[in-house]
């Protein structure tokens, strides 16, 4: 099983699975949306009672219930570093929270305005500043106010959602487009170059040439705007692969995380085998 990338953004990348098969395709897909480790605002506390501003008393009081609030904040993508934090179970601190398994953000803000998620400030590093800081949370009247606390643990989406990185996960089989002889006539190149959405072939020295074949999506306009002479394959040892990241991690990080995990998982699954068909041995 090898990986080829074609494309390799912050936070989207493109790339063919080689050499592979559906079930470990789906293996990976599920992989990359499940049980990737990122932060997410885990525990949020709300200051209760008059906040003083510059010498004005504002209430801590919002248009939307707390737990709204929290939910929200829990949806921000938090900056992650799996290099230097750990699962709070995990932790030396036992589950307490310190700064190997924790970041925490200190929201402070006064109305009458709109609370982005940029107003979010780490008590910590500034390194750990959200990305997306036009994220809106909730509007404030005049005098009202907000002080909270959010904590950020480390998690993964098969707990709950908050927790998911990757987006948009999908594949298909590779496109194998061919042509079975020249297709010079006008009409029918306008024709299939009008039909395919891909935007598969391009017009070479007059005649129709296969330029993107991944970009296929199997719609078969063109072998009927092509008057059969474009024949459309499926390979199914090779995938097309598509994702996107919330920003907590960038898309090479969640690609090498993938991989590091099925081959963790597999190497398990072995060792477990290994033991019960030993086991299995010995009793029989």
């Amino acid at each position: 099983m090898d990986i080829e990338i074609l494309e390799m953004a912050e936070r989207k990348c493109k790339f063919i699975l080689k050499n592979s098969t559906p079930s470990k395709a789906n293996a990976l897909r599920r992989t990359m949306l499940s049980d990737i480790p990122k932060m997410a605002i885990d525990k949020v506390e709300f200051h209760l009672g008059p906040i003083d501003v510059d010498g004005k008393e504002f209430e801590s009081v919002t248009p939307l219930f707390d737990e709204i609030i929290a939910h929200r904040l829990g949806m921000v993508p938090i900056p992650t570093d799996l290099d230097l934090f750990g699962y709070q179970k995990d932790c030396a601190c036992g589950g307490e929270g310190c700064p190997n398994c924790e970041i925490m953000y200190l929201l402070k803000k006064s109305g009458p305005c709109t609370v982005y998620s940029g107003d979010m400030e780490p008590l910590g590093s500034p390194d750990f500043r959200v990305k997306d800081e036009n994220i809106p949370i909730v509007e404030l009247a005049d005098r009202q106010s907000v002080l909270i606390y959010a904590h950020a643990v480390m998690g993964t989406a098969s707990t709950h959602v908050k927790w998911q990185v990757a987006n948009g996960v999908g594949y298909k089989y590779r496109p194998k487009v061919t042509l079975e002889r020249d297709i010079d006539d006008e009409d029918v190149i306008k024709d299939v170059l009008k039909g395919c959405p891909g935007h598969v072939f391009e017009v070479v020295d007059g005649k129709i040439a296969v330029v993107r074949p991944d970009e296929c999506i199997f719609c078969h306009a063109c072998k009927e705007n092509g008057n059969g002479a474009i024949r459309i394959e499926s390979d199914d040892r090779n995938f097309v692969f598509k994702f996107e990241t919330d920003g907590s991690l960038t898309a090479q990080q969640v690609l090498d995380k993938a991989t590091e995990i099925l081959a963790d998982n597999a190497k398990t699954f072995a060792e477990e085998l290994r033991v019960q068909s030993a086991e299995f041995a010995e009793k029989a």
